[in-house]
């Protein structure tokens, strides 16, 4: 009778765990569903702002947050789903490719990324590092510049990547940078393919401030609150309101009042399934719009 006790409670112990694995299956396999389900949802806020760019482009050659794309588009329910997202215009921040053109330091570029580095407190000289980090070649630039050299020392030990950056929060490998400088620059900067003019009605002061060399933060936050009241239909009217400092000789190719390049910001829930989704779309000046990449909980 003891042998037939044990061998019922040993039976039925290995039923119980049977039992609840299967259910942890269950479980499992539901929450692979709903997150499927809360991706195919944010692909849909990503087709929604391809349509709200393509029909921008015809309507307007000049893109500013006035415009239907800047609105964000609140929480909605949609067939038992929650989607939210927003665009963002990615040529109103600096493009830290455009450090380095044909191989070599553009240095317009280095001077405005340095303003950039000064006006969020941090060292004008981290942008020799980041230089270095994208020019092709070993040589190192004076006096804080960084190759391989000092890479392979670190524990553990890489490479610099000597070619264009693919995301922003690849500035955390280089040298100088961390979390904390990271997080100061991200709102202002991206890592677009081509080279890239700032959009003048959709940056933020800090941005500005970088454009125009000895333009303060006072008068950068009224060129701001311009551009959002009204938008500038070119950049000669952005001169104007800019008063008497010397524009960089190179502003017509540095400055603009359009945009080819947006990132969307898509949330979305469904069931246990929760996903943040972030496209970077290239719209072309016969208004298609394609996806460049896809990037999920950050950019």
């Amino acid at each position: 009778m003891l042998t037939a006790i044990l061998i019922t409670a040993l039976v039925t112990m290995i039923a119980v765990a049977m039992a609840s694995q299967q259910q942890l299956n269950i479980r499992r396999t539901g929450n692979v569903l709903d997150g499927d389900r809360a991706y195919v949802f944010a692909l849909g806020v990503e087709s929604w702002a391809r349509q709200i760019l393509i029909k921008d482009r015809q309507n307007s050659q000049t893109d500013d947050l006035t415009e239907d794309w800047a609105v964000v588009l609140p929480p909605l329910t949609v067939e038992g789903a929650t989607v939210m997202g927003h665009i963002v215009d990615m040529q109103g921040r600096f493009n830290l490719n455009d450090l380095v053109k044909n191989g070599q330091a553009s240095q317009p570029d280095v001077d405005r990324f340095r303003r950039l580095l000064s006006a969020v407190n941090l060292d004008p000289d981290l942008a020799l590092a980041v230089v270095d980090w994208i020019d092709p070649d070993q040589n190192v630039s004076f006096p804080s510049g960084a190759e391989d050299t000092e890479y392979m020392s670190m524990d553990p030990p890489y490479r610099a990547a000597n070619q264009a950056m693919v995301s922003p929060s690849e500035l955390m490998l280089v040298k100088g940078f961390d979390a904390d400088s990271y997080n100061k620059l991200a709102p202002f900067i991206s890592t677009l393919p081509t080279y890239t003019a700032i959009n003048v009605n959709t940056a933020p002061a800090q941005v500005l401030m970088a454009l125009v060399p000895g333009l303060d933060s006072g008068t950068a936050k009224t060129l701001v609150d311009n551009a959002k009241n009204k938008g500038y239909g070119s950049v000669a009217e952005f001169q104007k309101d800019v008063g008497n400092l010397t524009m960089p000789a190179d502003m017509a190719t540095a400055a603009s009042v359009s945009s080819q390049y947006f990132l969307v910001w898509s949330d979305t829930h469904f069931g246990r399934g929760q996903l943040q989704l972030y496209s970077l779309l290239s719209r072309s000046t016969g208004a298609a719009v394609t996806v460049l990449e896809r990037s999920q909980g950050v950019y």
